[in-house]
């Protein structure tokens, strides 16, 4: 996965273009960035294609720590090695770290306002939409999935029943579903 990429894709110019990327990132998707990492490193930097983030993402899935940081580091390390992961870990985490303590902050000396909670609601709102909006945009990816657009479909289905309607732990509905997922493709991909 940290081969790189050919060469008519652009890359980032320096360790502080990756860093100064990553921070922008971040901030633009403070509380989900999925979205707009999509859109950011496919779409406008070209940095990678749809097939590759889809990869790099299904790695970072399965990473211990949020999807988004291994992401970023996945990336930086591709470009610049071990400099380059630490450069995007970073650029990804300070300053959204430091935004969020100032969050704090306020938020405990405003919380008990209603205007406050209905604010947080919104906000939670359109994540959910973002997220399934970059699902959406994503779905194209399966065409070229081992595992074919029909089971992919099964097993979504499934981990929303499971999660959403029978209420059943996200792990164990994951790594359930995951490990039939593996053995599935391993097989496919054998033969």
């Amino acid at each position: 996965m940290n081969s790189l990429p050919s060469e008519d894709h652009p890359r980032p110019h320096s360790l502080t273009d990756l860093f100064v990327s990553f921070t922008l990132l971040a901030l633009q998707g403070f509380g989900g960035v999925l979205a707009i990492v999509q859109h950011e490193l496919v779409e406008k930097k070209r940095w990678m294609t749809r097939e590759e983030f889809i990869e790099e993402w299904a790695v970072a899935q399965i990473m211990p720590g949020p999807n988004v940081v291994n992401l970023s580091m996945m990336i930086g390390g591709r470009y610049f090695g071990l400099k380059g992961a630490l450069t995007a870990l970073a650029g990804m985490l300070t300053v959204p770290l430091i935004i969020a303590l100032l969050l704090a902050l306020i938020y405990a000396r405003f919380a008990d306002y209603p205007g406050v909670a209905g604010a947080l609601r919104g906000m939670a709102a359109v994540a959910a939409g973002l997220i399934g909006a970059t699902g959406l945009r994503l779905l194209a990816g399966l065409k070229t999935n081992v595992l074919g657009v029909r089971l992919c479909g099964v097993f979504g289905t499934l981990c929303f029943v499971a999660v959403a309607l029978l209420r059943w732990p996200l792990v164990y509905v994951l790594l359930g579903l995951g490990c039939v997922a593996c053995v599935l493709a391993f097989r496919k991909l054998k033969r």
